[in-house]
């Protein structure tokens, strides 16, 4: 890789407009990033490193707030070591619950897919016969769950409601 970088070439690489890459040194996510003598900014390897963490906390729902306190926190070098750690503990776990609460989901529609194919192979395969009344849809699919995941009520990067 080239030492520096151009805007349009970190964009490329990362999936990134040139207008988020600017907005993000604005907000403090990125730090300033050096200049050019011609005032164009160059990206260093290290900067590819920390925007692709950033995609990371992105892509697993982390808020721009959240990931502006990491930036902070990071800025402040190893002092911080155990604040950043504990925040990616936190934020680690509403991920797993995200992912529980989706597997579970998964499960339910493979359940309800199922039900309808088990429907599907005993109706008559005629063109235009269609049935007519009350359809199967009351049929359990799963068990009563006992309690409802927080994970699926709370919006994505926050704690839910019942947590805070």
């Amino acid at each position: 890789m080239e030492d520096h970088l151009t805007i349009a070439e970190v964009a490329q690489r990362t999936g990134l407009t040139a207008h988020t890459l600017r907005y993000y040194e604005r907000i403090g996510l990125i730090a300033a990033v050096p200049r050019a003598p011609g005032g164009q900014r160059r990206y260093a390897r290290a900067d590819l490193d920390w925007l692709a963490f950033l995609l990371r906390l992105r892509e697993t729902g982390m808020p721009i707030q959240g990931m502006q306190a990491f930036a902070r926190l990071r800025s402040q070098g190893d002092a911080s070591v155990g604040a950043r750690r504990e925040m990616l503990e936190q934020h680690l776990a509403e991920v797993q619950a995200k992912v529980a609460a989706l597997q579970q989901s998964m499960q339910a529609l493979s359940l309800k897919i199922a039900h309808y194919r088990a429907i599907d192979k005993k109706r008559p395969s005629s063109p235009g016969t269609a049935h007519k009344g009350k359809t199967s849809d009351d049929e359990p699919t799963s068990k009563p769950q006992r309690q409802r995941q927080p994970a699926l009520r709370a919006r994505a990067g926050q704690a839910p409601a019942d947590r805070r």
